[in-house]
């Protein structure tokens, strides 16, 4: 097919016309017949094969001719090959191909910017969430192309947690291995466990409500006294020194209540092993809750973002009085934003609107919570050094 030209399929289609010899046009009637001496030649010579000899056109070239004649402009016949022209239409491929991979190179350096162009990025769950949380990174998230207030249907609209994942789907889980006295098995549903306690402490719906968390308090070590101690006093008379929103997010259902039943975090869980033996889990997470007041037709969002880290010791019982399935408390620390500067209730007390924006104002720190490139003992030390500081974004 890559030739042009068909053939015609009829033999002698385009052979000589019926126009006579020159020497007889004397012997022609005046009406345009032809004379007898004419004809009488024409079919001597014919029969006797003499060159040049005319051929009478058969009916079909007589009307392929006239056709021919009557429609120069036909359309292609069926067996006819046009090949394309290729210059225009390789640039054409070879622009469109530059642009596609322009607008790759955009999306890969700059997602926020490219989804507030098509009226994404603005916290409304248009934007893809991001990868798992693997390890600290070396930069706050970037700042939102356009701060727009959340709402009771987008919630966390503005906000860098728009992009963060659901509940402990937003909290990295490592592969498990072998470490101190337990098998890879034994370790993966000591992870697994690790998680159950930060879904019961932080993200349980009755938990949230102000309820007491016994899920989470059921995996701590039972043989644990000064953490029992803590965990009776804390919810009977909370202080300070026993404050339980050191591991657990409440709120008073009188005052606020929670947003939707999605909860927005970001972090990461490590293990290592401990002492004697045992296999040491470190829990790094920033919940993001979206909170509205209680009063009945309010639909202002405000959000309560906190980070909290957990280390626990997975113990040997051979080595450790504990109960099966359960952990030691090793440390926890917890830095709040809009829950209450002080607050010394045991819930978490959001403010709103005008009320919120002279919080902590005058002690010169500001802080931003979505940042978690700086370790938990940097921003608590931070924090006790300049005390309440002023969010630079909620």
């Amino acid at each position: 097919m890559g030739k042009d030209g068909s053939k015609d399929g009829s033999k002698g289609g385009s052979g000589g016309s019926m126009d006579g010899a020159n020497d007889g046009a004397d012997d022609k009637s005046k009406d345009g017949a032809i004379s007898d001496a004419d004809w009488e030649r024409f079919l001597r010579e014919a029969e006797a094969g003499t060159r040049g000899a005319p051929e009478e056109p058969s009916a079909r070239a007589r009307m392929v001719a006239r056709r021919l004649r009557d429609e120069p402009d036909r359309p292609d016949g069926w067996r006819t090959h046009r090949p394309p022209r290729r210059g225009r239409g390789r640039k054409l491929w070879y622009a469109a191909g530059l642009l596609v991979a322009v607008g790759l190179l955009v999306v890969a350096l700059a997602p926020g910017r490219v989804a507030g162009w098509f009226g994404g990025g603005d916290g409304g769950g248009d934007s893809a969430p991001l990868a798992a949380e693997s390890e600290r990174p070396s930069q706050p998230p970037e700042e939102e192309a356009s701060r727009r207030l959340p709402t009771v249907k987008q919630p966390f609209r503005g906000s860098p947690a728009a992009r963060w994942g659901d509940g402990t789907a937003g909290i990295h889980l490592p592969s498990a291995r072998a470490t101190g006295w337990m098998s890879k098995d034994q370790v993966a549903r000591a992870l697994s466990r690790s998680r159950d306690f930060l879904a019961a402490s932080s993200l349980d719906p009755g938990v949230l409500r102000g309820e007491h968390p016994k899920k989470a308090v059921a995996l701590i070590n039972p043989r644990q006294r000064d953490v029992q101690d803590y965990l009776a006093t804390t919810f009977r008379t909370p202080s300070r020194e026993n404050d339980p929103l050191l591991l657990f997010s409440r709120f008073a259902s009188k005052d606020v209540r929670v947003v939707g039943d999605v909860v927005k975090t970001r972090g990461r869980i490590t293990f290592r092993e401990g002492k004697r033996g045992a296999v040491e889990v470190t829990t790094d997470v920033t919940y993001v809750y979206p909170v509205v007041r209680a009063a009945g037709g309010s639909d202002e969002v405000a959000r309560t973002i906190v980070r909290r880290e957990v280390v626990m010791s997975w113990d040997d019982p051979a080595k450790v009085v504990t109960s099966p399935g359960t952990f030691s408390l090793l440390s926890y620390k917890t830095d709040t934003t809009n829950g209450g500067c002080d607050n010394v209730t045991g819930y978490f007390t959001p403010e709103f609107g005008a009320d919120r924006a002279g919080s902590g104002a005058g002690n010169g720190r500001e802080v931003d919570p979505y940042d978690r490139s700086t370790s938990m003992d940097t921003r608590m030390r931070d924090a006790d050094e300049a005390g309440c500081g002023t969010a630079t974004r909620w």
